[in-house]
């Protein structure tokens, strides 16, 4: 069975990005800085206190990121999309993520029977949040 781990770039920012997604979202941080790395030595001194690799566990998600990552001019667009079955929880989390961002369709009933909504966090990655209601 494959799983996806969005993987998150940020240039000096990946320790305060994945504390706050940890605020909003719960769950496990790991955090491995250059300087703890096998590769401390190859790296200049005004990095060593960059995540190399940065990981947030809640369940089933599993969120990545690093500071180690420098702009290439990609073009490509990604959302990361959250799936809930619990409207308060879920409602928690969208408010959360939208701190210091920018809701872009409010978390609204939707034409499938469910709540969705979308939003910019602060970081500027894009976040999609998708309820739909337990069986009855």
């Amino acid at each position: 069975m494959l799983t996806l781990h969005p993987y998150l770039g940020f240039n000096g920012q990946a320790r305060e990005a994945l504390e706050f997604y940890q605020s909003c979202l719960g769950g496990t941080l790991e955090l491995m800085t250059v300087a703890d790395s096998p590769v401390a030595a190859q790296i200049p001194a005004h990095m060593q206190g960059h995540i190399l690799h940065g990981s947030l566990t809640s369940g089933p998600l599993v969120l990545n990121a690093s500071d180690m990552t420098e702009d290439v001019g990609r073009t490509h667009s990604v959302t990361l999309a959250l799936a809930s079955d619990d409207l308060e929880h879920a409602q928690q989390v969208f408010s959360a993520l939208a701190q210091g961002g920018a809701v872009t369709h409010p978390l609204s009933p939707s034409f499938w029977e469910g709540m969705f909504g979308q939003l910019t966090d602060r970081y500027g990655h894009h976040w999609m949040m998708n309820v739909i209601p337990r069986p009855s």
